[in-house]
């Protein structure tokens, strides 16, 4: 009877819980630019109202600036759910306020949080907003049970997804300011995730010498070092598609040149190009030598391109999330309920995205990847436009979110 009084509770608050949503996504916090404290501060007035005290720990400008961001303000509330003493687990949960921006292509109000058909849509309704209410209203039905639990939970909400975490988690657990025993964080689809691709981006930039086209020969064309590079680096994934991962959902590593910038007129040799690219990497690989390997790449390359000097900066480097032992209460639990409430066997799966679930892992906290979301992430539109979120998949992932936490804090 106690799943059914949790789910009852959610049922009776769900309008509730729309309404919450819904005035999370109508502030926006595209990232860039990244001026995401007014949202946290916002979101912080919502959980009063809950009665709930949200601490509110901003990262030192600076760091922001130096990170590329306006604004960051870290939310942790603490939920003690038992008798002080009675000991038990710290779960913590975790989702990210900050999104890319808009983009093109809306037929709906990307800020508006709009209701249809039984969709929300807006800029992140589905990823991750959503489990900003997933999470919240699950732990309130938690409370609202009145059941003898031991441990506490955290709700962890963070600002700095979309620029790599470490501003966001990575913030918060080097200052100190948590150590949870296990970890939810946001989802975006049916299955649980406990493994994720990890990520090195890189800045490479190419100086030739410029000059008049109409004297060529008095230059060093950077365009076309550019050229021989970028061949290279696509003849690379030929490589990499060999690699195979052994995580379900997740195929290969691969690299791709996401940006690319140079030159300066028409009637001018290029004499500086700047490219930007993106190199993932399956679990199985490691991060050093996967740098290593991709700068001897570039270096090899360059150098077929007499007068050309090339420096490389690292933009980003996410490791990858690799399963840690402590995590399979979360998953079989979330598993176990996931599939009562849904009506199918729920997967465990690596994704072939990245996520600052990975700076948990690294800390050792055993941590899963679930929430609301649609069968897979692609159906919900995530970062495109249009995004949206079917409602009853917001219920039911509210549901198994208060079921699993009540399981594991008995």
């Amino acid at each position: 009877m106690t799943y059914e009084r949790l789910d009852a509770w959610i049922d009776t608050h769900f309008d509730d819980e729309v309404r919450f949503l819904q005035a999370l996504v109508r502030v926006p916090t595209p990232t860039p630019p990244g001026d995401n404290a007014p949202h946290a501060k916002a979101t912080a007035a919502l959980l009063a109202g809950f009665g709930w005290t949200a601490e509110q720990h901003p990262v030192p400008a600076d760091e922001v600036h130096a990170g590329g961001l306006q604004s960051i303000t870290n939310l942790i509330v603490r939920r003690r759910m038992g008798r002080a003493g009675d000991g038990g687990p710290t779960i913590a949960l975790n989702a990210h306020g900050d999104v890319v921006p808009p983009g093109e292509g809306w037929t709906h109000d990307p800020y508006g949080g709009e209701v249809v058909d039984g969709r929300i849509y807006g800029r992140a309704a589905a990823v991750s907003k959503s489990d900003f209410a997933t999470f919240s209203f699950a732990v309130r039905a938690l409370e609202a049970l009145g059941a003898p639990l031991k441990g506490h939970v955290e709700l962890h909400f963070t600002y700095d997804e979309e620029f790599g975490g470490e501003l966001g988690p990575g913030w918060l657990l080097k200052q100190g300011l948590t150590k949870p025993d296990l970890l939810i964080a946001a989802g975006f689809s049916y299955q649980v995730v406990t493994a994720h691709n990890g990520c090195l981006q890189l800045e490479v930039t190419l100086h030739g010498l410029a000059s008049h086209a109409a004297y060529p020969d008095t230059g060093v064309d950077a365009l076309q070092a550019a050229n021989r590079l970028l061949t290279a680096l696509y003849a690379y994934n030929s490589v990499l598609r060999e690699r195979r991962s052994k995580v379900a959902g997740i195929t290969h590593p691969f690299l791709n040149v996401g940006r690319i910038e140079g030159g300066s007129n028409t009637n001018v040799v290029p004499g500086k190009v700047v490219l930007k690219l993106d190199r993932r990497m399956i679990p199985e690989e490691d991060a050093t030598a996967v740098e290593a390997e991709v700068r001897a790449l570039i270096d090899t390359a360059v150098a077929q391109s007499p007068g050309v000097r090339c420096d490389v900066r690292r933009m980003l480097l996410a490791r990858s999330l690799k399963p840690l032992p402590g995590n399979r209460p979360l998953v079989e639990a979330i598993q176990r309920h996931g599939e009562a409430l849904f009506g199918e066997p729920i997967a465990e799966s690596g994704t072939p995205l990245y996520t600052d679930v990975r700076l948990y892992g690294e800390a050792g906290v055993p941590a899963v990847i679930y929430g609301a979301g649609p069968r897979t992430v692609l159906e919900s539109n995530a970062k495109r436009a249009d995004e949206h979120l079917e409602l009853e998949d917001l219920r039911r992932a509210t549901k198994v979110i208060a079921r699993t936490l009540f399981d594991l804090l008995s």
